[in-house]
């Protein structure tokens, strides 16, 4: 009888192999031997179930060569032949492990109309949600066999956002069962058979710059690399204190204090209108948000002018902390334009709902953004969001840096509550926070650093 070896797992590792739910995530950080576990998966399914159809992806062939290809290849010698024309591992039982890669919208053609038992997508973070709805509804068959999605990931790259919100923050939409999802943190210190292979790895994930080393080492779901607002904090723990903050918990708006709205157009994309509450020092809270989005990541409802309008002017005229108002409002300047039809202006004037045209300069205006998230020294912002305006918090951590303009920011990513902010910071500016700095004398025995002569200066 032949025998295949497959090594050991690790206790994380062991825990992958045995989960059944039908999407489980694996990973969180580099080094935790999470393609070692896919292989082995995928191996193990091919041997029980006679027949069955696996399909694992990654996003270039040249990743899938290296990390699946070649290693299952060699793996599985005696037991599967590789087909370099199908890109298939046939196992001798009719057991199928198709290799495909998804680097584009596409790609995805080649797998419409097919159906597969099991998925493997390695290194998931790098695709789109949309791209992830079109792969898992693959997964169908009359057959018995197992239909379930493992999904492999660190923090970072275009899927953070779908992958935190499904396997890190558990929140679902409509037709999404929190039973079906599961989520296995592993880390590199979780992987001794790399850590006695090379003992300096995790020395070297510790010695990356701060954003690397949080989500590479400490598979930090909250920050990575390229991350836009990265200033953005949102601390549970100081949401009544308002401390070191800028989410915080809604609270009753003073009647004195001034009311903004600013508004960012949309239709086949979401449109924004968030309205803000200014206090006596300028400081702006975000309290209230209508955000159209049908719920899929950057769709829009597809309202027409009329009906955005008509709900804001809605809205301002019940909800207590609007009603009643003078309202001061910025917009897109691109609602003023005509292109041959009516403005979307005019229906905005139709509903008594009046704005100024924002200034829509955008490095100067992404600097407003981060003088306000900034904290001074009692650990206070000029910028609080409250923890009830939920599209903004989802998409603002999401946003990255432009790949072409390094000081701009990515705008095919779904940045309109953004947009919106930016021309809201831009109609109220204000100074970057002044750092202290203190002039200490190069020795200090007399213990004069407490004297008035050594008071700080700002610069």
């Amino acid at each position: 009888m032949k025998h295949i070896s497959l090594g050991t797992p690790n206790p994380k590792q062991a825990e992958f192999l045995s989960d059944t739910h039908r999407y489980v995530a694996f990973g969180g950080a580099r080094g935790g031997g999470k393609s070692w576990a896919v292989r082995v998966k995928a191996v193990l399914l091919a041997l029980r179930f006679p027949s069955i159809k696996l399909l694992i992806i990654r996003k270039t062939l040249t990743e899938l060569r290296n990390n699946h290809i070649t290693p299952l290849s060699e793996l599985t010698n005696g037991f599967a032949s590789y087909s370099e024309t199908k890109k298939e591992l046939i196992f001798s039982n009719g057991s199928v492990i198709r290799f495909g890669y998804c680097a584009s919208s596409s790609d995805l053609t080649q797998y419409q109309g097919s159906e597969w038992d099991v998925i493997f997508i390695d290194e998931a973070t790098q695709l789109k949600e949309e791209w992830f709805d079109q792969l898992k509804v693959t997964v169908r068959g009359v057959n018995d066999f197992p239909k379930r999605v493992y999904i492999t990931c660190n923090p970072g790259g275009v899927g953070h956002g779908w992958v935190k919100r499904l396997f890190i923050d558990r929140i679902y939409k409509e037709g999404e069962d929190a039973d079906d999802y599961s989520f296995i943190r592993s880390l590199v210190s979780d992987n001794k058979a790399l850590t006695d292979k090379n003992p300096d790895y995790a020395k070297q994930l510790a010695s990356l710059p701060p954003k690397l080393k949080k989500a590479w080492l400490d598979g930090d779901w909250n920050i990575f690399e390229g991350q836009f607002f990265e200033d953005l904090i949102d601390d549970p723990a100081h949401y009544s204190d308002r401390r070191f903050t800028n989410v915080i918990e809604p609270f009753e708006i003073p009647p004195d204090w001034n009311i903004y709205r600013s508004f960012d157009w949309g239709f086949s994309k979401p449109f924004d209108c968030s309205w803000w509450a200014v206090d006596f020092e300028g400081r702006a809270y975000l309290i209230l948000q209508l955000y159209g989005s049908n719920g899929v990541p950057n769709e829009g409802l597809k309202w027409h002018s009329d009906k955005v309008f008509g709900e804001i002017h809605r809205i301002e005229t019940e909800h207590r902390w609007l009603k009643g108002k003078k309202i001061l409002g910025v917009a897109d300047p691109s609602i003023w334009s005509q292109d041959g039809g009516e403005p979307i202006i005019a229906a905005a004037d139709r509903h008594q709902v009046f704005f100024q045209k924002a200034d829509n300069s955008r490095i100067p205006g992404w600097m407003q953004v981060h003088y306000r998230l900034a904290f001074d020294d009692e650990g206070k912002p000029m910028l609080y969001f409250f923890n009830t305006c939920k599209h903004a918090l989802r998409t603002l951590p999401l946003l990255q840096y432009s790949k072409t303009m390094p000081e701009d920011l990515d705008s095919d990513q779904e940045d309109h509550f953004a947009d919106s902010l930016r021309y809201f910071c831009m109609s109220r500016p204000i100074s970057p926070k002044k750092a202290t700095k203190y002039i200490l004398p190069s020795a200090d025995p007399l213990n004069l650093l407490s004297s008035e002569k050594y008071k700080p200066f700002s610069y």
